[in-house]
């Protein structure tokens, strides 16, 4: 055998040997048993914080209970369906969810729908678009008559009536007042005349649209007496629901295979001058007598606040979805072993190596950071939701479409960090469990093709960024004209140059990190970079152009001063969180939003060494506190994820399972979905062709032997 041969030969060899330490091996379930010999704080003290009150935890484990023994919600062989099976299973649960829809308090309802979003997201968004968009779309934007007009033609119970919503079109997403769908008054018939002009005004990714809608929100443009009157949203049949044929001059398709969420049959619509009733237009701001007159309250873009609802609950999402995703990882990592410093030791844990802990322990404070801005965000919502209702007068609405600014800036903007971070923090969990991240089994693969869309619907993230961006430069330019909202008073700073130019006094690392400075130094960054984008944008309109020309002039500086904003408040709304939180919890969730506070600051050393807060001396310090406090909240890491309080179904990774025992659920559920054919269906027609061809012509290859 020659040389090299030989080489080869032993190298093989030493690998394939049985280690010594085989003897030595672990029980997984031991090694997670271990991992909560000893929390330093309650477990259900923090399930209940963050689910706001034991009851809602109470509840919540109800209703996974409920929905794991129910045999309809079965999902653990979702990856073996076909789109055709998937698309069935998902809305044969549609009517149990819709009795519970019609018998529970509503708060409840919402409860039990956040939890079928972790366990099934393309039912939840099937039926989501009905509720959630559909419906109410209808309460925001019906008059009290019509609204009670639709309840009575079944768009609660879906009886008679199953809703979608039609704002995309093939050739406008994010520049909703780019859609060409019109819809003209034939003052002769009192009609609205529904129509697609060209291909691009093709309603498109339309939710519910191609197997399931009776009716549609459509949104399209309101044409009088030849005038455009903008976007304006009406309801449209689409098909009979006796027998579910297409209406007249509607033609409906499928947009096929997604990356994900197959359970929701999205489609494509087209109006041919598709005719409806004038009281079909949606007039609770916008109203159309029959005599084509046109009526319009001062500031009505203050009733599409009621819209935003969408992008909230998204913020929410990245949070929750962040959850599942570490709580997959980060028990796997607990029982998962590899390589060991001796022989006669056992394998090392993944969570003991400190690069390990540096990749995942960061990004589960992430995750509570997203989680308690999700509660300031929704808070800021429903805020908005009551000014709304009590805007009567001219001065009360002027005083809606300020708080309307703010609330549409922040949600759009969180809307964007959020999910970003979230598909981040799926993505590297699913790295961090190595090969078997990759398997459809064990959960972390399709919820990155699941999640995925968030990033895209409800606003384009970049786009929803800029929004931001923009917000904030109107804001810097009108900083002196009256108070500033909360999120953006670190604008004020601007007023003192001695201010913008305070630096940290102390070396200590508790001084470095203490929440109340990190968050200084984040203002200042805050402040800087609205300030920068304010001057790009100024710059601009000084050397001539117009004010749209200016803000994409100044786009770059805009999405750098939003990406800004959203970090620093991420880090604010989690230090606040604290001032409420119990004390015995406070010495966990203080090292943890430390630690989001620090990584996030390293991560944006370039910016926060620029407003010259901290000098270079000082941040290499912060960044040596990235590595601390992994370290000290490793021992927590399991009790932490524990807190989330999901039960293995709504896991539903075998990587996940709360006992530890991984190997023999994940080959247990491997071989369940795939019992083994011997020989394969195409052995005939294929394998045994190539494996039996001998070619005449084959060249007898002389072999060196030794």
């Amino acid at each position: 055998m020659s040389s090299s041969n030989l080489r080869r030969l032993q190298q093989l060899t030493s690998q394939l040997n049985v280690n010594p330490c085989s003897d030595t091996v672990i029980d997984p379930k031991k090694s997670i048993q271990d991992e909560r010999l000893n929390p330093s704080f309650p477990i259900q003290e923090l399930t209940d914080y963050i689910n706001g009150g034991a009851e809602n935890s109470r509840l919540k484990k109800m209703v996974m209970e409920q929905l794991e023994r129910d045999p309809l919600w079965k999902v653990d062989d979702y990856p073996n369906l076909s789109l055709e099976e998937l698309r069935v299973r998902v809305f044969k649960k549609v009517k149990s969810l819709v009795s519970y829809f019609m018998n529970e308090p509503l708060p409840m309802f919402y409860l039990r729908f956040e939890v079928v979003n972790l366990v099934d997201p393309g039912f939840y968004t099937r039926v989501g678009v009905h509720y959630g968009l559909f419906v109410s779309n209808l309460q925001s934007q019906a008059t009290p008559n019509q609204f009670a007009y639709w309840l009575e033609q079944g768009a609660l119970n879906m009886q008679g009536m199953f809703g979608c919503f039609a704002m995309t079109e093939l050739g406008h997403g994010s520049n909703v007042q780019g859609v060409e769908t019109t819809a003209t008054l034939d003052l002769d018939t009192d009609e609205f005349v529904i129509h697609t002009p060209t291909l691009t005004a093709t309603k498109w990714w339309i939710g519910g649209a191609a197997h399931t809608a009776t009716h549609a929100v459509v949104f399209a443009q309101l044409i009088v007496k030849g005038k455009n009157h903008g976007v304006k949203s009406f309801v449209v049949p689409l098909r009979d629901p006796k027998d579910f044929s297409l209406k007249i001059g509607v033609t409906i398709g499928d947009c096929g295979k997604k990356m994900g969420r197959d359970g929701i049959d999205n489609g494509y619509i087209q109006f041919s001058h598709v005719r409806i009733p004038r009281s079909y237009l949606l007039m609770k701001y916008t109203k159309v007598d029959s005599e084509g007159n046109v009526t319009k309250p001062p500031l009505d873009q203050v009733g599409y606040g009621a819209l935003m609802n969408g992008r909230v609950s998204m913020v929410r999402d990245g949070a929750i979805f962040a959850f599942k995703a570490l709580t997959i990882a980060l028990r796997y990592a607990a029982v998962r072993r590899q390589f060991s410093s001796t022989p006669d030791q056992p394998e090392t844990k993944l969570l003991d190596y400190p690069i390990h802990q540096h990749r995942l322990i960061p990004l589960l404070a992430k995750a509570f950071a997203l989680r308690f801005t999700a509660n300031e965000v929704k808070a800021i919502y429903e805020n908005l939701l009551e000014v709304i209702d009590q805007a009567k007068s001219p001065e009360s609405l002027k005083a809606a479409m300020n708080v309307m600014k703010e609330a549409h800036a922040t949600s759009a903007g969180l809307k964007a960090f959020s999910t970003w971070e979230c598909l981040d923090i799926i993505e590297r969990c699913r790295q961090a469990c190595g090969g078997h991240g990759y398997s459809s089994y064990t959960g972390l693969a399709n919820m990155y093709q699941d999640f995925a869309v968030q990033c895209t619907w409800e606003g384009d993230n970049t786009i929803l960024t800029l929004q931001l961006g923009r917000y904030l430069i109107q804001s810097y330019l009108n900083r002196n004209k009256g108070e500033l909202p909360p999120g953006i008073q670190y604008l004020n700073l601007l007023s003192s140059p001695e201010k913008m130019k305070s630096t940290c006094k102390s070396n200590n690392v508790d001084d470095l990190i203490n929440l109340n400075t990190l968050v200084q130094a984040w203002d200042l960054a805050c402040a800087s970079c609205a300030r920068d984008a304010g001057e790009a944008y100024q710059k601009a309109v000084n050397q001539g152009q117009t004010p749209e020309q200016a803000f994409e002039f100044a786009s770059v500086e805009r999405l750098r001063a939003a990406k800004i904003h959203t970090n620093g408040y991420t880090i604010k709304q989690f230090a606040q969180s604290l001032q409420n939180a119990p004390k015995s919890l406070q010495p966990i969730l203080t090292r943890l939003a430390q630690l989001h506070a620090v990584n996030t600051t390293v991560e944006f050393s370039g910016e926060l060494l620029q407003v010259g807060y901290f000098n270079p001396e000082q941040m290499s310090i912060i960044r040596d506190q990235v590595k601390t406090l992994c370290t000290e909240i490793r021992k927590d890491v399991i009790p932490l994820v524990d807190s989330f309080g999901f039960s293995d179904y709504v896991v539903n990774s075998p990587l996940g399972r709360y006992d530890g025992d991984v190997y023999t659920a994940y080959f247990d559920l491997v071989q369940r979905n795939n019992p083994p054919v011997h020989p394969p269906p195409y052995f005939e027609s294929l394998i045994k062709p190539l494996l039996q061809n001998k070619s005449e012509n084959a060249e007898i290859i002389n072999m060196e032997i030794d």
